[in-house]
């Protein structure tokens, strides 16, 4: 029997996996994981991203070997080692799910050439996504470009129930190539080790994704449209890395939503427009697969950023003061700490605190964007930079940019008590807390008059 391969990405599940089936199902099943930072285009991982890994393919390890399954580790470019393995275990076949950044489709659509000239089966399935971003258009036959025309279309669909899980005993039990240990590819932290705050807030499984889906199902969504924008309190799931690393998938979400939806539970309905949310930044990235790094809205290439490298008048490095949380600005300054120990924060805060950087401080977004890239368990290469390019204005369905997020007051209506700020801001109330370093009002008149200039 020739062996089949299941080639792992962004799908780091064994139950609703359809690329998993199809391999366990011809029997002899090998699962192959490829971390690839060398293919042209493919965007590096950032350090938070690392650690995460770094354990979710050590939990997926694990439940592969509990249905027989073995996982080879390889790092390296996809479009060599793909191939090489499967000449090594003579596969008769390779499966994936599919991916949709630009660079990745391009690593995907060459093996399958390969596969194809080699006359290897390859299939590919949608495992990732409710919807496939080509299949989705506007009436005049375009991609969309205002969220909510996007999600009134896209809800009306049928979506597939979950997948199964594979039954045990269908893996390759014969001698395997070598593959590398993962503890050499050092995805974690060392001299010095600070991921101590993402172990103490973490447990990067899937099955911890399934009791934080449970959870927040049973405890918070009944009041998900207020408490969303609560720091202060624990009012949303935090299933974002689980999405992100596919340890959930969103056909799991969707299904298990499913009893609110039908009740008519608008708190519900609200967070499926969250992961709608999701879909929409995907499908944005889709088609324009240069998003981290180009304004969607063009005209936003004339906004005179302000480099990072830059220092204030007062010989203050704004920037380093955003990334360590110490602007006097307690609410951006509280979410800056909180991503630093947690690898995570609010997204009402996260609002703010891009905001404060594109339009207070001055600073191009895509330096806050790579800044988050490197710092969240969460970023993906779609929901990262469209968020942030939503925020600075120049993205689809964008923030106007005249909607500058006053982090005071932001504070005094989403955190009235102040618990979340002194959570994470302890020292506020001691001399040593710094003041502001740019004043509120005028650094907004700056913005505006900044943005006239483009108009």
């Amino acid at each position: 029997m020739k062996s089949s391969i299941v080639w792992f990405r962004d799908d780091l599940r064994i139950a609703d996996n359809p690329a998993l089936l199809a391999a366990a199902a011809e029997g002899a099943a090998v699962a192959l994981y490829v971390l690839d930072e060398q293919s042209h285009g493919i965007r590096p991982l950032g350090g938070a991203a690392k650690w995460w890994l770094h354990h979710a393919l050590a939990d997926l390890q694990a439940e592969l070997e509990g249905l027989g399954i073995p996982l080879l580790l390889r790092r390296g470019s996809a479009t060599e080692i793909v191939p090489a393995i499967c000449k090594a275990l003579e596969a008769g076949s390779l499966y994936w799910n599919r991916r949709y950044g630009g660079p990745e489709r391009n690593v995907d659509a060459a093996v399958k050439e390969w596969a194809g000239e080699q006359g290897i089966h390859a299939e590919s399935f949608q495992g990732s996504l409710l919807h496939e971003p080509w299949t989705l258009r506007t009436g005049a036959g375009n991609p969309y470009q205002v969220f909510t025309p996007f999600w009134r279309a896209l809800s009306e669909w049928d979506f597939r129930s979950p997948l199964g899980m594979p039954d045990a005993g269908r893996g390759h039990a014969g001698n395997l190539p070598e593959g590398d240990r993962l503890e050499s590819w050092s995805l974690l932290p060392q001299n010095p080790d600070w991921a101590g705050g993402l172990r103490a807030s973490w447990q990067p499984t899937a099955a911890a994704g399934h009791d934080a889906l449970k959870h927040f199902l049973q405890d918070a969504v009944g009041n998900y449209g207020e408490g969303r924008d609560r720091p202060d309190q624990s009012g949303t799931s935090r299933i974002s890395p689980y999405l992100r690393w596919g340890q959930l998938s969103p056909f799991q979400v969707w299904d298990a939503l499913a009893d609110r939806r039908s009740e008519g539970s608008a708190d519900a309905g609200i967070f499926a427009s969250e992961l709608g949310w999701r879909e929409f930044c995907w499908h944005q990235l889709y088609h324009h697969p240069d998003l981290a790094t180009t304004n969607l809205r063009r005209k936003f290439d004339a906004y005179p950023w302000r480099s990072p490298e830059q220092q204030d008048p007062a010989g203050n490095r704004p920037w380093r003061a955003w990334c360590t949380g110490t602007t006097g600005i307690p609410l951006v300054d509280a979410g800056q700490r909180e991503l630093w120990h947690t690898g995570f924060m609010h997204n009402r805060v996260r609002m703010v605190a891009a905001s404060f950087l594109i339009k207070n401080l001055g600073i191009d977004w895509r330096a806050g964007e790579q800044w988050f890239w490197d710092t969240l368990v969460d970023a993906d290469s779609a929901a990262n930079p469209a968020n942030w390019q939503w925020v600075a204005g120049s993205g689809a369905d964008a923030s106007p940019f005249f909607r500058i997020f006053n982090p005071v007051t932001q504070a005094r209506k989403f955190d009235p008590t102040g618990s979340y700020v002194g959570r994470w801001v302890t020292e506020i109330l001691e001399p040593g807390y710094p003041e502001p370093i740019v004043d509120l009002q005028e650094t907004r008149r700056e913005a505006l008059d900044a943005y006239a200039s483009i108009k």
